[in-house]
């Protein structure tokens, strides 16, 4: 593992692209931080942090794209696939190195708070818990770059997929709220959400059988809850966007307050597309 994170380390430093990354993360986190707090003179630093969630969907997918789909394109994940590493060493030493990159710009922003203090007193414990928060947001978009760009040879098509798919989880809360709140069109959508769920399953185990059986359990499932008590479905929507969604975890971060079951989210997020990304792996190594 230490390998692979060392060669991925010197490629974003070699090709110009961890530069480009910390650069404009920092000039725009900048921007915010100077209209924010210093022009307007608010103490609490999580407001500027919570401004710019933004800048995941557009950067994130650039630290990401070239992962996995760089390596199956030059056909360099051959010599990868038959070496004896882990697959769980080859994610993990490739999500460790783009977490690096990550965690400088992190540094980096720790000592805004520390600016702040030269001209008055400041909230030190919501400042530092919405930039832990930050940083595990952004850990978890990390994991997700990694998992999509190892589903694709093409760099471009790894971009683009993080970026809608990034989109997707900042609009999340507006686009549940388009629905109507009645229980048979929860029904629907949750069902549709199975079969997406199901899709993966054979896009990256090309088993047919767990593919249909997790259908049918799934969609089962809900069929049976709603025969039994439909109400349980109205406004479940809204309820299970807001729960899913990973930007909206950060709003109680972002009014500087410590969420413990956002913290756990976030790692939980970070440690299932990691462990789907291993999944992807195995499944190439044994192909």
């Amino acid at each position: 593992m230490l390998g692979i994170y060392k060669k991925e380390l010197r490629n974003y430093f070699t090709s110009m692209i961890g530069y480009v990354f910390i650069a404009f993360f920092l000039v725009i986190i900048g921007i915010y931080f100077m209209i924010y707090n210093l022009f307007f003179g608010l103490a609490n630093f999580e407001y500027s942090l919570g401004a710019v969630t933004f800048i995941f969907v557009l950067l994130i997918p650039l630290l990401t794209m070239r992962l996995m789909s760089e390596e199956k394109k030059q056909k360099t994940d051959q010599l990868l696939l038959t070496s004896p590493l882990s697959a769980s060493s080859i994610v993990l030493g490739k999500f460790f190195a783009v977490l690096t990159i990550f965690l400088i710009v992190m540094a980096i922003v720790c000592t805004y708070p520390l600016i702040m203090s030269l001209y008055g007193s400041i909230p030190y414990g919501s400042s530092y818990g919405s930039i832990l928060g930050f940083a595990l947001l952004g850990g978890a978009y990390l994991a997700m770059g990694l998992f999509i760009s190892s589903l694709t040879e093409s760099q471009v098509v790894a971009a683009v997929i993080s970026f809608i798919v990034f989109l997707f989880t900042v609009l999340m809360k507006g686009i549940a709220s388009i629905f109507p709140t009645d229980n048979k069109t929860a029904l629907i959508v949750f069902s549709v959400m199975v079969i997406i769920i199901c899709l993966l399953l054979y896009k990256m185990m090309h088993n047919l059988t767990v593919s249909i059986v997790t259908a049918v359990i799934g969609i089962g499932g809900l069929l049976g809850v709603y025969l039994v008590k439909p109400t349980l479905f109205d406004g479940s929507l809204i309820k299970a966007f807001e729960w899913i969604s990973v930007i909206s975890r950060f709003d109680t971060f972002s009014v500087g307050i410590l969420d413990i079951s956002g913290i756990i989210y976030y790692l939980s997020i970070i440690f299932i597309f990691n462990f789907l990304s291993i999944q992807a792996i195995k499944k190439r190594r044994w192909s």
